[in-house]
């Protein structure tokens, strides 16, 4: 009779996996690894998964996705043909970096309230990239060492991402909505970053006694540090037209 499956083997086998590829990268890992990181046989892995690419890809297909890890339909999780995977892993990589609130301020040429507007882009990058921490670690380290995954994930679309940050920056700074005498590039990159190391850092934290506040809290306050960085205190006054 064969042995019942624990209920949370998925769940198991997702964070262990998570937490070796984030550490190696999918190229340098082994299913062996993996194993031991689960405390099971490195043969009994094969019943659930086909290969390490085949749980690469099962992790990018579920993204961000939280809750219950269900027990996929079929069983081994297949590895998916070479041109799908890579097909898959744009599209996913691609969702990642859409951003409704940038693309919004890009397209308005005057904001009702600068503060608010650079608010709610800067907090739909923490919550993208806090959801999809695990994830995107295991994305960073990988591309280390795929120069096709380096190439569109940090080329491409994170090159991509900065300067259209960057460009967003330099219009409200042309406006008088931004401090002027800052450049644009290192205001977006300051703001992605920053952003980015409170998201992905503060729940994996090794000090248990850091001393950041629960929930919101934190990214509420970084988000209004790095708005106080770029929006002056005083508005800009309106220009009279001329009679």
């Amino acid at each position: 009779m064969a042995r019942p499956r624990p209920p949370d083997r998925f769940q198991q086998l997702l964070d262990a996996a998570l937490r070796v590829f984030a550490e190696k990268g999918v190229r340098r890992a082994r299913m062996a690894d993996i194993a031991r990181e689960m405390g099971v046989a490195a043969g009994s892995l094969y019943n659930w998964v086909e290969s390490k690419e085949a749980l690469f890809h099962w992790i990018v297909e579920r993204g961000s996705a939280d809750g219950v890890v269900e027990t996929p339909a079929r069983l081994p999780i297949r590895t998916p043909k070479p041109a799908l995977a890579r097909k898959r892993l744009r599209q996913q990589l691609e969702a990642g970096f859409r951003m409704p609130a940038l693309d919004a301020a890009l397209a308005r040429r005057r904001p009702a309230d600068a503060r608010a507007e650079l608010a709610a882009v800067l907090r739909e990058h923490y919550d993208r990239v806090e959801r999809a921490r695990r994830p995107l670690k295991v994305v960073e380290r990988s591309a280390l060492d795929q120069p096709e995954l380096f190439d569109l994930y940090f080329v491409r679309l994170r090159r991509d991402f900065f300067e259209r940050f960057a460009r967003y920056v330099a219009r409200r700074q042309r406006a008088g909505h931004f401090r002027a005498g800052i450049d644009p590039d290192v205001a977006a990159r300051f703001a992605i970053e920053s952003a980015s190391f409170f998201a992905q850092h503060r729940s994996a934290h090794p000090d248990p006694g850091v001393g950041l506040p629960e929930g919101d809290a934190v990214r509420e306050n970084v988000v209004a540090l790095l708005v106080a960085s770029l929006v002056p205190d005083v508005r800009p006054r309106r220009r009279r037209r001329r009679a």
